[in-house]
């Protein structure tokens, strides 16, 4: 533990850029470094983080990022029982099958899982495999952005995992963590998408983005009171005397949104053949009035809100523990990259 350094989780969203640095220390971790900023327009990224990282001080310039969107594509699949040093080769050759990219167009990589759903005689003919495809350009666009910040890119990860990483880390340093055997859906709204991973244990079963999210929230209660974006953010947040008119101008889309996690749960549940257990939830869009009391009259059952922060400490010579505390249900996708420090 003592020979691992640094790392720094960057969270490039469509609104906020979170950089989130985390240090392993003997008896857990310690977030040394964090800033965040607004990104004003998608021109304008590179820019900005050059500027994040020049206004705040931090040990290192190894970053773990994530790539997110429909370039992206998550497939769980069966394949023949293989040795892990074939699975390499063999993918390539059965990813055609499930992306619907030339696989010269994509980065392929692949894992196998460590839980099957066949039955028990099948189990040593087939195995579950985690297939992840990522369009060559994108990954070809997102390092060069990050080398002309002057940043070094060690990992790139999907968003979805990084959220798991976020929960398996705070359920590892947690004495009282939820049972192995509960399946919990971790469901992330940030501002243009919601980030849907299904989990039991340190396993992910289901991943899914979908494309509802707090932006979405922000442009009805515009159109409804008639206001520009920038205000109806601030009446998003705080709403005050108007909250009856914010839950009536989200109510549509939070029923949207809540269909489309519903189908979620519903295929995994038909899938696997066992319930979700719990709802865990973080985002920035997940802040939203009434958004709980949504969520557990249409799944009969109550949301957790979990904090990624909860059990890390925090290094206040270098880093403002409230602003840090403030955006904590912003930080989940950002702490579980940083968590990729940790030793296996």
């Amino acid at each position: 533990m003592a020979k691992l350094k640094s790392i720094i989780g960057l969270d490039i969203g469509s609104k906020y850029i979170k950089a989130v640095e985390l240090d392993p220390t003997a008896n857990g971790f310690t977030i040394t470094g964090y800033t965040c900023r607004e990104l004003t327009s998608p021109d304008e990224l590179q820019e900005t983080l050059k500027n994040m990282f020049t206004d705040q001080t931090f040990k290192t310039k190894k970053v773990v990022t994530a790539v997110s969107g429909r370039s992206v594509i998550v497939r769980y699949i069966n394949m023949p029982e293989m040795p892990d040093e074939e699975l390499k080769n063999a993918i390539k050759y059965e990813a055609s099958k499930y992306i619907p990219f030339e696989v010269e167009e994509v980065v392929i990589d692949c894992q196998r899982l460590d839980y099957d759903q066949k039955e028990e005689e099948e189990k040593s003919k087939e195995m579950r495999v985690l297939l992840v495809a990522v369009k060559r350009n994108t990954i070809n666009e997102h390092i060069d952005i990050l080398e002309n910040s002057g940043l070094w890119s060690t990992i790139i990860d999907v968003d979805s995992f990084a959220l798991g990483n976020a929960l398996e880390l705070h359920e590892k340093l947690n004495d009282k963590p939820q049972p192995a055997e509960k399946t919990l859906a971790l469901i992330d709204i940030g501002a243009s998408k919601t980030n849907i991973n299904i989990v039991q244990g340190e396993n992910s079963f289901f991943t899914r983005e979908v494309y509802i999210a707090g932006n979405d929230f922000t442009d009805a209660i515009s159109k409804k009171l008639g206001c520009e974006p920038s205000e109806a953010e601030k009446i998003k947040l705080n709403p005050g005397e108007q909250e009856n008119d914010v839950r009536e101008a989200v109510s549509s889309i939070l029923d949207d949104l809540c269909h489309e996690i519903h189908l979620s749960l519903d295929y995994f549940e038909n899938q696997f053949d066992q319930p979700v257990d719990y709802l865990y939830l973080s985002g920035g869009g997940a802040l939203l009035i009434g958004l709980d009391e949504v969520f557990e009259k249409t799944f009969d059952k109550k949301p957790i809100r979990w904090n990624p922060l909860e059990f890390l400490d925090i290094d206040e010579t270098n880093v403002n523990k409230e602003e840090l505390e403030k955006q904590s249900a912003q930080l989940a996708i950002a702490i579980g990259l940083a968590s990729r420090t940790r030793p296996e």
